[in-house]
């Protein structure tokens, strides 16, 4: 799933939570963001600026979903995760005895550990932190270049914890 298809499927309300942290924990990320997508839908950054938060978060979701926007999206997202959920990425990155730097940044990805290992680690995420933000980071984790991990994938295709869209029942 690519990083804008999970603003579009993250709920609305959480969506608002992901950048009212930007905006309270890094305003230059903050910032860049209300000016690119300002300036992609040639608005002047004020007009923003003018909205109450919730109406600027509002049509930030609402921009950040086009495909377009991917560049941002995945942008918004990593500084999110990085901030807010540092814990969460070194918990897992740990579990999976994958070398980082102590802030979840990688230098190199190994191939996919075994398959034990990979359910034994998001089944901690998903104890230890909220679904949503579990989904979105595995989502983007798959989403890397570099990663080839069918087990993970599988999960997220298959467990509907790890989905981000509602999911309806079976008739």
């Amino acid at each position: 799933m690519k990083a804008h298809d999970i603003f579009q499927q993250l709920p609305e309300s959480f969506a608002g939570d992901v950048f009212q942290f930007l905006y309270d924990n890094d305003k230059p990320a903050y910032r860049a963001c209300v000016q690119v997508l300002s300036t992609r839908r040639k608005l002047r950054p004020i007009i923003l600026e003018r909205k109450s938060r919730e109406e600027r978060h509002l049509w930030m979701r609402n921009e950040i979903t086009r495909k377009a926007n991917e560049d941002a999206s995945i942008e918004i997202l990593q500084t999110w995760l990085l901030g807010a959920h540092k814990p969460m990425i070194c918990q897992f990155l740990d579990t999976l005895k994958i070398p980082h730097n102590g802030h979840g940044l990688i230098d190199d990805l190994p191939p996919e550990p075994s398959e034990a290992a990979v359910n034994e680690a998001v089944e901690g995420l998903l104890k230890d932190y909220p679904q949503e933000a579990v989904a979105a980071y595995l989502n983007l984790f798959i989403e890397m270049d570099i990663a080839q991990w069918p087990t993970l994938e599988k999960m997220l295709a298959s467990d509907s914890r790890l989905c981000l869209a509602p999911q309806t029942p079976a008739a």
